[in-house]
């Protein structure tokens, strides 16, 4: 990764807009650190009947999980798909955090699951101390995940894996979790929200360098389009010449196949494309 990249980290990252975890309505554990977008655990993995941990018992499910979760931030993975016998006190859930990531806390509580983090955060594990026998079937198990600043947006993190092995040891069921690196939301910074505008107003942020920016207005359609300089900034001047009155801009930032939207800003345009001097985008960032 170029110098220019990690410098940016460290200047702009912590500027950009950041969504929430998203978590499942109804879940019974509390929130994590801000930033990392987050989705619940899917259907059957590749590990599902027939693989190799289905081996004699082809009525189990597969344990699957999937997250998206920005460069520097945490996220939570959901980890659920068991649908096999019941398994007693000692048996525990196990995440191997992927490549570029660690696991930072197993936010669970309740219903006799104890959780725990590995020294270092190679991996957590749940493990039922609740009674004589446990189901896991029918809960989705959090793991918090914290993702390497340096990660790539739009790539997969390999290695990510789940076993799920009673109190002998013996693996039940294993499963992948599928981490996708996420895109830091994009900021408008300008024009500010309410101020009048011509009908040709500059807009620019900051984004992720490399970015593609497109501004659309409240019609989603586009406005001006330009790409994130190296330093993280962009700006661009609309084509065409924006209709009097209000109105409302957004930007959205794509890369590697994902993408990020800003928050919205309120505008009210009351001058004229004649009010404007001539300037155009260089579509790298920044103005002629």
């Amino acid at each position: 990764m170029s110098w220019s990249r990690r410098s940016w980290k460290t200047t702009v990252l912590g500027s950009l807009a950041m969504a929430g975890a998203v978590l499942v309505p109804g879940t019974a554990y509390g929130g994590v650190g801000p930033g990392g977008q987050a989705t619940a655990y899917g259907g059957v993995g590749p590990g599902g009947p027939g693989g190799p941990a289905g081996q004699g018992d082809p009525g189990r499910q597969g344990l699957w999980a999937s997250a998206t979760i920005e460069p520097g931030r945490k996220g939570v993975v959901e980890v659920g798909g068991y649908e096999g016998e019941p398994l007693g006190e000692g048996s525990a859930l196990t995440l191997t955090a992927p490549a570029g990531a660690r696991v930072t806390g197993v936010p669970f509580a309740g219903l006799g699951y104890r959780g725990a983090v590995a020294p270092g955060g190679n991996s957590g594990t749940y493990t039922f101390v609740g009674g004589a026998v446990s189901t896991w079937k029918g809960h989705k198990f959090p793991f918090s995940l914290s993702v390497d600043p340096d990660a790539e947006p739009g790539t997969r993190l390999p290695d990510c894996t789940l076993a799920l092995r009673d109190a002998e040891g013996t693996v039940h069921r294993r499963g992948t979790c599928s981490v996708t690196v996420g895109l830091p939301a994009p900021t408008l910074a300008h024009p500010a929200s309410g101020v009048p505008l011509s009908a040709l107003p500059e807009t620019s942020g900051t984004a992720y360098p490399g970015a593609q920016i497109t501004v659309r207005d409240a019609q989603e359609d586009e406005v001006c389009a330009t790409t994130a300089a190296p330093n993280g900034t962009w700006s661009c001047v609309p084509g065409r010449a924006l209709p009097a009155g209000a109105g409302r801009l957004q930007a959205t930032a794509t890369l590697n196949g994902v993408s990020a939207m800003s928050e919205q800003i309120d505008i009210v345009v009351t001058g004229s494309a004649r009010d404007e001097p001539d300037t155009v985008s260089d579509g790298g960032g920044g103005r002629l």
